[in-house]
């Protein structure tokens, strides 16, 4: 392993006091779910409570002082967000509930926008098997409304995207691809590059869903050159209950509201309403203040660290968790064997034992996995597997965790042996 790739975890670690925990039989807390949810440091802890102890307020609508605040801290948390994905215009970042709400909003006002984003009969709709349900179910109900057809790209027998079929899949007729940059199971990168430029030749529209990339990565949302993006601030060291969708402004212009309401309006009479500019036009009702706050201030976290650092600190230990993970007889990875183009994420089976078992006992000796299909069932299904077990990383883990995950894997052969 290259340790001058890794963090100081153990310093880092002193930031998040929930890792400083004895669960389960008297042991030290591993916590190897962070493609779940993420622990979240003392920074944002105190920014959020500090919202609320000093300058709790509704926004925009207020002319108090701690009105004034709050807007300037909501704002300011847009900012944050805006240069952490280099986005062009802070007005492109719109702010939502998480990455599923993203993806339901930018699925369903397809369904009544007007030509040439309008989806309809004869249009196609481009995924892949690798999504999670929120890139999938959304989708399929967008096609089924409009009379469109869902289509995707399969998977190769290590984990990865089969584009051999490239230019049949992106035809003339597709309207939408939508893919995700990082999968939430198999840890596989998919190549972007090469499915947006296939993408902008048919002059489809491109969304990614970077909710397991955001976290672990630099993410350049110019660089990238999707359309939209969406991702979400519990994986990423903030608070639940607040997402991101950012788009173009040339798209998010020419697309409709998603939801009626107070704020998202320019003027309404009781026969017909204007609404108003980005971003508010797809913010209506009372927003997500303190978790908006909480994740500038996570990002702020993120960013002190630095997003490329984070990524060599996790690149190193994958590789070393998956050179430990080869020492477990009856183990079969589901997803890359390598560290080439794979993410902060392993999934694997264990021959003879269900994962919902393997996830209990290895709970037993406090490491926290996650088990099942991770909203990801085609995955499964494609590899003939119920389930998994999912271990995920994060800035704040350590190679001595690695050797506990192994450590509680032995024991759970021989509990059930």
């Amino acid at each position: 392993m290259n340790t001058s790739a890794l963090l100081n975890s153990e310093e880092i670690r002193k930031d998040f006091p929930v890792l400083e925990r004895i669960v389960r039989n008297d042991r030290p807390l591993v916590y190897l779910d962070s493609a779940n949810t993420s622990q979240k440091p003392r920074q944002v802890l105190e920014e959020t409570v500090r919202f609320y102890e000093r300058h709790n307020a509704n926004i925009h609508r207020a002319t108090h002082l701690l009105g004034e605040e709050a807007t300037g801290l909501y704002e300011s948390a847009r900012d944050t967000v805006a240069r952490f994905i280099n986005a062009p215009s802070r007005d492109e970042v719109i702010f939502t509930k998480n990455i599923t709400e993203a993806l339901n909003l930018v699925s369903n006002v397809l369904c009544w926008a007007e030509p040439p984003y309008r989806l309809g009969p004869g249009d196609e709709v481009v995924i892949t098997e690798m999504e999670h349900h929120s890139n999938i179910v959304p989708w399929q109900l967008a096609t089924q409304r409009t009379g469109a057809t869902l289509k995707w790209f399969g998977l190769t027998d290590d984990g990865r995207l089969d584009l051999s079929n490239l230019d049949e899949v992106i035809t003339e007729r597709t309207k939408v691809v939508s893919f995700v940059l990082v999968s939430n199971i198999l840890g596989t990168v998919n190549p972007a590059e090469l499915i947006i430029a296939r993408a902008r030749e048919v002059g489809a529209l491109v969304v990614v869903d970077a909710a397991q990339a955001a976290p672990h990565m630099p993410l350049d949302v110019t660089a990238l050159g999707a359309d939209l993006v969406g991702f979400t601030g519990h994986k990423m060291c903030g608070p639940t209950g607040i997402g991101v969708l950012w788009g173009r402004r040339e798209v998010l212009d020419a697309l409709p509201p998603f939801h009626g309401g107070g704020e998202m309006i320019e003027a309404v009479w009781m026969d017909r309403s204007t609404y108003a500019g980005l971003p508010h036009k797809f913010e209506a009702g009372t927003p997500p203040i303190a978790q908006a706050i909480g994740l500038g201030a996570a990002v702020d976290y993120l960013t002190e660290i630095g997003m490329t650092r984070i990524a060599e600190h996790e690149h190193a230990l994958v590789g070393y968790a998956l050179d430990a993970l080869a020492t477990v007889d009856g183990l079969h990875i589901i997803g890359p064997p390598t560290t080439k183009d794979r993410g902060a994420t392993i999934s694997f089976t264990l021959d003879g034992i269900h994962p919902h078992d393997v996830g209990q006992v290895l709970d037993e000796v406090g490491v926290a996995v996650r088990v099942g299909h991770h909203c990801a069932r085609p995955v499964c299904l494609r590899y003939g597997v119920p389930a998994t077990t999912r271990a995920s990383f994060y800035l704040y883990n350590t190679p001595a965790e690695v050797d506990a995950l192994v450590a509680g894997l032995e024991h759970v052969k021989r509990f059930f042996a």
